[in-house]
């Protein structure tokens, strides 16, 4: 059972990787800083595309790496 847990460990972590290396990056430099907040507030919204699929994937794949994680650690115990 623990092989099972560390094997979907990994590949979710892979999964992982991979997703937030598709994304494409935020504003940069101090100009994003300052103005991120209006823009996401009055501007642009989150398009309903492939940044939005990345964007879900990423935190599902992260929360189960969390799940696993613990898991993980439970049952070495």
């Amino acid at each position: 059972m623990a092989t099972v847990i560390n094997v979907l460990l990994v590949i979710d972590a892979i999964i992982m990787v991979i997703l937030v290396l598709l994304q494409s990056g935020q504003s940069s430099g101090l100009s994003g800083a300052i103005s991120g907040g209006a823009e996401q507030l009055f501007g642009k919204q989150k398009a309903r595309g492939m940044d939005y699929f990345l964007h879900r994937g990423t935190i599902v794949t992260g929360v189960l790496f969390f799940v696993l994680a613990f898991l993980s650690a439970y049952i070495i115990q």
